[in-house]
């Protein structure tokens, strides 16, 4: 079979992809090893920027998250106890954000998918791409007992930091760069209504806390914890108990709690891969860079990534421009370290690092020093947003 774009990996960026893609009338084919279900129950970010959000109208998807996603024109800073209002509105200009579970948006897109003529494969397995540094890349997988075989002009990897599309660019070619971080973040889910309207970013001696929210009637909550805790460590008493202990005590008297509905504990690095592409393949999302979740980065840069190489393609497609495809890792690797560097700078900030040293005093100064002032709360508030999209020249 032949399509335009063969897409790997059937998360968010390679949904919205085949989504805008199908908008402009370019072919592409969806494959991923495992089941829709197995997509839809990963518990993962919900902070959308605008930009994000733009595009997802632009793909003609928004219309359930702008009716149900909460937008939010503030964030909320608590520093020992005492309260920094980060004011996203009035800082950028009128730019805000909007929560709206990254679970929901792949439903949104799923759903437009199995509306539309193009073509899905779900639980393909040993997909592999091959000839990627040629003008005939083709990707085969086996499905039902059949080998398949996917002949195409390019290649989008969307399949995640774990997936075959990184994997299968030759040794040497690549440049990995990465951070451990010495922690992780407990993350609790529960039906019951969030702490605060404005998500809560804490920090305090016990370490750092966060209060999300996926809706009006559910929370998400995240504790720092050592980099070998063990979830069965913790109880949901024991997590609610340790959350009030970090949270203001306003806060803390009105928290509700309730039985979790899922907890896990994911560790937090920086990762990035230079370049994103080889030859006809793209690396998109997670395939390319992992951020810590303190920016709420993740997805938007994956967002970003599927923004630059739809338009390249685009123009590739409509106006003839075969010299944009080259430039995808060059154009999209600027916004990508702009959001790794504003996740690291975040996370070390508002994180215990289990050390008093000179370092600690230092993020404490830091931190203090960018809440004191209206310009320098400006400087945070605009990467939170957002930084816009670059234009494709």
């Amino acid at each position: 079979m032949r399509t335009q774009v063969a897409i790997i990996g059937s998360g968010p960026s390679g949904l919205l992809l085949g989504q805008l893609l199908n908008q402009q009338g370019i072919n592409n084919i969806i494959l991923d090893r495992v089941s829709p279900d197995y997509i839809l129950g990963r518990i993962r970010a919900g902070v959308i920027e605008q930009g994000f959000v733009d595009l997802m109208t632009e793909a003609g998807v928004a219309e359930r998250m702008l009716r149900e996603g909460e937008i939010h024109h503030e964030v909320d800073i608590a520093v020992h106890g005492e309260y920094h209002s980060i004011n996203l509105l009035q800082l950028t200009g009128g730019k805000s954000v909007t929560v709206y579970g990254q679970t929901e948006i792949t439903q949104d897109l799923m759903d437009a998918r199995n509306a539309s003529a193009q073509i899905s494969y779900y639980g393909a397995e040993n997909v592999a791409p091959h000839d990627m540094n040629s003008d005939n890349p083709y990707v085969t997988f086996e499905k039902d007992g059949e080998t398949f075989r996917i002949d195409c002009d390019y290649i989008a990897g969307c399949d995640g930091s774990h997936g075959i599309c990184r994997q299968s660019i030759p040794a040497g070619v690549l440049t990995e760069y990465e951070r451990v971080y010495p922690f992780g973040w407990l993350g609790l889910l529960s039906d019951t209504p969030p702490v605060n309207f404005e998500l809560i970013y804490v920090k305090s001696d016990e370490g750092f806390a966060l209060c999300s929210k996926r809706s009006a009637s559910r929370s998400r909550y995240y504790l720092q914890v050592p980099l070998d805790e063990k979830v069965e460590n913790w109880s949901d008493d024991r997590f609610w108990t340790e959350l009030k202990n970090r949270l203001p005590d306003d806060a803390a008297d009105r928290l509700v709690t309730g039985p979790s509905i899922e907890k896990s504990i994911a560790p937090l690095r920086s990762f990035v891969v230079e370049p994103m592409q080889y030859g006809r393949m793209f690396l998109l999302g997670d395939a390319a860079h992992i951020v810590p979740p303190t920016g709420a980065k993740g997805l938007n840069l994956a967002a970003s990534d599927v923004n630059t190489l739809y338009r390249i393609l685009v123009k590739t497609y409509k106006e003839g421009r075969q010299d944009l495809a080259a430039r995808y890792s060059e154009i999209a690797l600027r916004r990508v370290w702009n959001g790794v560097r504003f996740s690291w700078w975040m996370t070390n900030m508002l994180h215990h690092f289990y050390s008093d040293s000179i370092e600690d005093k230092i993020r404490d100064s830091e931190l203090n020093f960018f809440l004191a002032s209206e310009h320098r709360r400006r400087i945070l508030a605009e990467q939170y947003v957002g930084l816009p999209y670059e234009d494709i020249e």
